[in-house]
């Protein structure tokens, strides 16, 4: 039996969410032992101070959902979220240079927020379901060459989220060198289990208490 729960981003990301909304999610991570919060960026703060001493740590976004900012804007972006309490930053890489075969661009992008993280955990996410396998494999090795610490399949704002199959080529591409989150329409348990089998080392969930109730029906 897998401790899902320990591997799951409790990810709250929808524009409209309420401070409210952003303390329940909080509370509901520690109350079910989550890995993080993920929030958007002017949530860090609040969830930094909320978590505090807790163990559950604050994951934010950086050019988010597009990865379509230029690079000193998501450093800056990145910078500034370190020093709000971020633990942990989500960026998304310029799906459109990695397109257009501008592989250095790709590479300064991902190094910049590296850089600006101080050492904090970086994820690049890839979106790829508008990515070919080629693409996938060559934003992998560039994210490895760049210093990230993971990558990640998907924003779950575009066209699709996470599939075994993608899982599986990430971690064919990276092996033990990186780690790889999957995100992205992961709303079961069972579907929990077939990202982590398939070689998923965190997942993002927005439906992360029905996952884990359902667990508690397996034990």
């Amino acid at each position: 039996m897998k401790n899902v729960a320990s591997v799951i981003d409790h990810t709250l990301l929808m524009p409209d969410a309420t401070s409210e909304q952003i303390k329940t999610l909080c509370a509901e991570a520690m109350d079910y032992g989550f890995a993080s919060v993920c929030v958007s960026p002017c949530r860090v703060r609040l969830c930094a101070s909320l978590l505090a001493g807790s163990g559950v740590m604050v994951c934010t976004v950086v050019g988010f959902p597009s990865g379509a900012a230029t690079p000193a804007c998501k450093a800056f972006e990145a910078a500034e979220a370190v020093r709000n309490g971020a633990d942990e930053v989500d960026m998304v890489l310029n799906i459109g240079a990695l397109k257009d075969r501008e592989y250095d661009l790709v590479e300064a992008d991902i190094r910049g927020v590296v850089e600006a993280c101080g050492g904090k955990t970086v994820k690049v996410i890839l979106e790829t379901c508008l990515l070919t396998d080629e693409e996938k494999v060559r934003a992998c090795l560039l994210a490895r060459k760049a210093g990230a610490h993971f990558v990640k399949t998907s924003t779950g704002f575009s066209s699709g989220g996470a599939t075994r199959e993608d899982v599986r080529l990430l971690r064919a591409t990276v092996g033990d060198t990186m780690r790889i989150k999957a995100s992205g329409g992961i709303r079961s348990y069972q579907a929990a289990i077939a990202m982590l089998d398939a070689g998923a080392d965190r997942l993002g969930c927005s439906s992360s208490i029905s996952i884990v109730k359902t667990e508690e029906d397996y034990a």
